[in-house]
């Protein structure tokens, strides 16, 4: 076993015969020794003893990648999730805390209740308190009392019950808060900004040498969170923006010459518009901010427009919020940012229809009627549908199993359809984006039958620059925009 360590967190790694890796989460046997453990209440739980191995076995371990090769090597591997034979904490020892961090995503209260059920029906815990607030709610706000009854029904309802904030994380304060507070379970509910906070917070309860487990709960709703499948929301979002794209396809076949534009989350990756295009097939063009496109000139969006309207009459346009930011005015760009430390986007929506409006004026024979929608708001706020209310589920109970199982600094998520327990640094060291050269955008661009809006050597050049990893591992296939593609991740 080796240790690495990345941005001060150190990371356990395990190696073994035909490149096999395990990159292992911290454990609080790492830096306490001595550790009483116990049996798991599980064992004389009756809704869990008829189920036969149960238990995760300590050496079970998820493939980061799918397929392999048979002289290749067998990879990166991730822990397992579940329940262990034994446990950290007795239940009546258990004081554990909620907080939920950045922008509202679908599923965060369902989340919330979950990791209450299953602390205390699984494992008897009552002593569970909510963080009014985000990171400042450690030191400036008040806390919640939260048990099964305070939290039946809330996965009804969309936003937190516990508040959310950008920005507020004063290490110290914080965890000299839960130091004070007597917690030693942490969970954690937020994007990568949220993890990277996380990861912090474990670092200095380790330096202090606390018996404090730290979880996190990964929370995107533009699905750009590394290694995991997919992230909790998404589903929802996708499912959502039909409403959207329905009505921008109703106004626009409406009238002659219609175009609806619909503008999409998605600020560096364009998975909710890429998905819910697809989704919908009544989108003519999607535009996301992984592949770059041109309004003027012989193959521009101009030219795709004109010729769309002529063959059908109208047309809809689905846009990534961060795509064509490059393409704004120099004079709307600016350089402010959110608390969190995201640079403030213009509306490239508003902009990309005043741009079309402006040109189809100019042209005079061909007067069009566009129709702008933006429901990125409402589509945030919706509770949760039946799919991301089940891996929320899935992954509170995976965090609650793995935090009584004595591991730290880690976060749940989906892996090749297996829940597992990930180091920080690997779902915060970059943004999963949609690959250009993979063979989920070539199915769009098939569906769509849109330009790629880019000359196809420069696509090729530019993904062997980026060097971007693949999502899946797979023999090279030729696509329809040209080149060599890797499976897309399973959503």
């Amino acid at each position: 076993m080796g240790l690495s360590s990345a941005d001060g967190i150190p990371m356990k790694v395990v190696k073994g015969d035909n490149g096999y890796v395990l990159e292992d989460v911290p454990h609080f046997a790492d830096y306490i020794a001595d550790l009483p453990t116990y049996p798991n209440p599980l064992r004389s739980n009756p809704a869990y003893a008829v189920v036969k191995q149960y238990f995760v076995h300590v050496d079970d371990t998820v493939p980061q990648r799918v397929v392999v090769h048979k002289d290749g090597p067998r990879g990166t591997h991730f822990r397992r999730a579940g329940p262990r034979q034994q446990v950290y904490f007795e239940s009546d020892d258990v004081h554990a805390c909620i907080v939920t961090c950045g922008g509202l995503c679908p599923g965060l209260n369902t989340v919330i209740r979950e990791i209450v059920c299953g602390l205390n029906y699984m494992y008897g815990v009552t002593k569970i308190l909510g963080i009014d607030g985000g990171y400042r709610g450690f030191y400036s706000k008040n806390t919640i009392t939260l048990n099964p009854r305070v939290v039946n029904d809330i996965h009804k309802r969309g936003g937190t019950i516990l508040g959310t904030s950008r920005g507020g994380h004063d290490t110290m304060k914080i965890v000299d808060s839960i130091q004070d507070r007597g917690i030693n379970q942490v969970y954690i509910i937020g994007g990568d900004g949220t993890q990277k906070g996380a990861a912090v917070i474990y670092e200095e309860i380790r330096r202090r040498g606390l018996k404090v487990a730290v979880a996190g709960i990964p929370k995107t709703i533009d699905n750009d969170i590394p290694v995991i499948d997919k992230s909790f929301g998404f589903d929802t979002a996708v499912e959502e923006a039909q409403r959207a794209i329905n009505a921008a396809h109703v106004e626009a076949e409406s009238v002659e010459n219609g175009i609806g534009v619909v503008k999409l989350m998605g600020r560096y990756s364009g998975f909710i518009a890429m998905y819910a295009t697809l989704a919908s097939r009544d989108v003519d063009c999607c535009l996301i901010p992984e592949s770059p496109f041109y309004l003027d000139g012989k193959g521009g969006l101009y030219e795709f427009i004109e010729k769309r309207l002529k063959e059908n009459g109208h047309m809809v346009i689905v846009i990534a919020e961060g795509a064509g930011q490059d393409l704004v005015a120099e004079s709307l760009q600016s350089n402010q940012q959110d608390a969190s430390g995201n640079k403030l986007l213009q509306d490239v929506g508003l902009w990309i229809s005043a741009k079309i409006r402006d040109h189809f004026a100019k042209l005079h024979k061909m007067p069009i009627t566009l129709k702008y929608i933006d429901p990125t708001y409402m589509i945030r706020a919706v509770p949760s549908n039946a799919s991301d209310n089940v891996y929320c589920t899935l992954m509170a109970q995976s965090a609650v199993h793995g935090a009584m199982a004595g591991f730290t600094g880690f976060t749940v998520g989906l892996v090749n359809t297996r829940h597992t327990y990930i180091p920080f640094n690997r779902v915060t060291e970059r943004q999963n984006k949609v690959v250009i050269t993979d063979r989920m955008w070539a199915r769009l661009l098939s569906s769509t039958n849109q330009p790629s809006f880019e000359r196809l050597n420069d696509v090729v050049e530019e993904a062997k620059e980026k060097e971007e990893p693949p999502t899946q591992e797979e023999p090279p296939t030729q696509l329809l925009v040209g080149g060599n593609c890797n499976d897309e991740k399973i959503v």
